[in-house]
């Protein structure tokens, strides 16, 4: 059945997954939180039944339904049969950045195998590390509130471009660490640094005069031209290996100037070769921030 969305969302305890079930209620689909695996082909089969009354699905799997997440991998294999190709939105987060929302709702996690909420934390990431590995999609929610990660989800799904090859790109600065979880990073460190141009070290690359610096630099458009080329010449590989999501991350040392002009850079040149895009700058207000603090 063409027409039939199947989307299982998964992932860390406290990623954001009650975020995102609202967020797919709110696009129409039919969702069931904490289903249990073995049940999916059966529903499944009667949403086929339905003459088009059910065509939009979205099932939560997380470990809560522990006990049943070994069943998940036949369930897979069952849809399969059924010619539906579910995709699996996988929520994550870091740890800390977990730990933190667990103190500030005072929810217990659902493991509970420790007094350690840190312990139980890491034991479910070795538990859902297989579903992981299947994931359609992966977003890392450590940097989102919740209104940034349901407009994160609504661009992925909403305008049913989730069956193309869609690209993230992520600005990020090096000092703050790297980002979890993407396919690919690309350093423009190399790049001349605006950050020690007295008029350009308090813009951002989203700047023009701070784009404007860079691109009189040979350097600048050569790496442009080559990591376009790099992306362009591997996605039909990833798509071959059956991968429809690629995540890039583009680092420079405080993720404000060289490496958000670059994400915006290859964002607009892969766009007109018309793949869907999606990019964030996950450092450029950390760095606004520290700025304003110095002044």
């Amino acid at each position: 059945m063409s027409n039939f969305q199947l989307i299982i969302i998964s992932g860390m305890s406290g990623a954001g997954k009650s975020v995102a079930i609202k967020v797919f209620e709110d696009m129409d689909f039919f969702c069931v939180d904490n289903m249990p695996p073995q049940l999916i082909p059966k529903f499944s089969e009667l949403c086929l039944k339905s003459k088009g009354k059910l065509s939009k699905v979205a099932f939560v799997v997380d470990i809560r339904g522990e006990i049943f997440l070994r069943d998940l991998v036949q369930s897979l294999e069952e849809l399969k049969t059924m010619n539906i190709s579910p995709k699996i939105l996988f929520l994550e987060a870091r740890d800390e950045v977990i730990v933190r929302r667990f103190g500030e709702t005072r929810r217990k996690h659902p493991l509970r195998t420790s007094p350690s909420i840190l312990v139980n934390i890491q034991e479910e990431r070795k538990k859902l590390n297989d579903l992981k590995s299947r994931a359609s999609i992966i977003i890392d929610t450590s940097g989102f509130d919740p209104r940034q990660l349901s407009a994160e989800i609504r661009e992925y799904f909403q305008q049913g471009s989730v069956d193309q090859m869609q690209i993230s790109l992520m600005s990020f600065g090096y000092k703050y660490g790297l980002p979890i979880d993407v396919d690919l990073i690309l350093d423009v460190r190399f790049l001349p640094n605006p950050f020690y141009e007295s008029t350009l070290s308090e813009l951002s690359g989203n700047d023009k005069k701070v784009q404007e610096y860079l691109w009189q630099f040979p350097i600048t458009e050569q790496a442009s031209k080559q990591f376009f080329m790099l992306i362009d010449s591997l996605i039909p590989y990833y798509i071959k290996e059956g991968k429809n999501y690629l995540s890039i991350a583009i680092g420079c040392t405080g993720g404000r100037h060289r490496s958000v002009f670059m994400v915006n850079k290859l964002a607009h040149q892969l766009k007109q070769k018309g793949y869907p895009v999606f990019f964030r700058h996950r450092d450029i207000r950390r760095e606004e921030k520290i700025s304003r603090q110095k002044q």
